[in-house]
Order: C-alpha cells, then structure tokens, then sequence
C-alpha cells in the first residue's frame, strides 16, 4: 500500500524537484492525492486506480495512474485550465509467473517519454509508482 504521504522522491518535476502530494480520498480500487502546497482553485491531483476482470489464466489488471494540473492560461492570464497525463498498464495477470514483462513495458516508455540526457539512467519498473502498477496496490 502506498503511504499517506508521498514525499520522499516519489514524485519530481522536470527540475528534479520534489513534488509533495497528500492521500485526500479513498475508495474501493482507487485513491486520489492533492499536491501539499495546492491553491485549492488551481489543483494538482495524482490519482491511482485498478480493475480487475477475468479469472485464472485470463485473469487481467488495468491499472491507472493520473496526473491533473489546474493553471491559468497563459493566453488570457484569466482562464483555469487543466492539463492532463495518464498512463495505463494492462497486465494479463492470471498468465504471467513475475513481474519482469511488465517491468519491461514500464521501462521501454518510461525511458521513451522520460529524457533523452546522456547520463545513465535506470529505469527498472522499481519507482513508487510502478510498484502500485504492478502489485494493483492504492
């Protein structure tokens, strides 16, 4: 289960600087996250959410991780609107022994998306975030 609080690297902006995010509400197979330092006109959510169909080796995990982010247009400096990212794992659960397939789809667009820096990166599906992709935990 993931912690009430996600502070401690969790979460980064493109800075690499930590984004703080709060447990604001719990239901059933999802959970919804406020970013600590929120206006409460401009929020900033992460929510995490899992659903589970078939049974056996047709048994399958959806799993979704969402970020929304409530700002003023920089067209008007008036308008709030909300920029929007998600990604969804969609794991045959009931067929797979480990979680090494899916720590291999996690990586490959993770990298893809992440940066194109020279350093080296790890990107190993072992984050936070992929942790509760993986196990379907909220």
């Amino acid at each position: 289960m993931l912690s009430n609080t996600l502070n401690t690297n969790e979460v980064k902006n493109a800075a690499g600087t930590e984004v703080e995010f709060t447990r604001i509400r719990s239901d059933g197979r999802s959970t919804v996250f406020a970013q600590i330092a929120e206006s409460p006109s401009l929020q900033h959510r992460l929510s995490i959410s899992h659903e589970e169909t078939g049974s056996g080796i047709k048994a399958r995990r959806r799993s979704k991780h969402r970020i929304d982010k409530t700002s003023i247009s920089s067209v008007d400096s008036v308008t709030p609107v909300t920029t929007s990212f998600y990604c969804v794992l969609d794991a045959p659960i009931g067929a797979l022994s480990s979680n090494a397939e899916m720590k291999t789809v996690i990586a490959e667009l993770t990298s893809f998306l992440a940066t194109l820096g020279t350093n080296t990166f790890l990107y190993d599906g072992t984050g936070t975030g992929a942790a509760a992709l993986l196990d379907g935990s909220i």
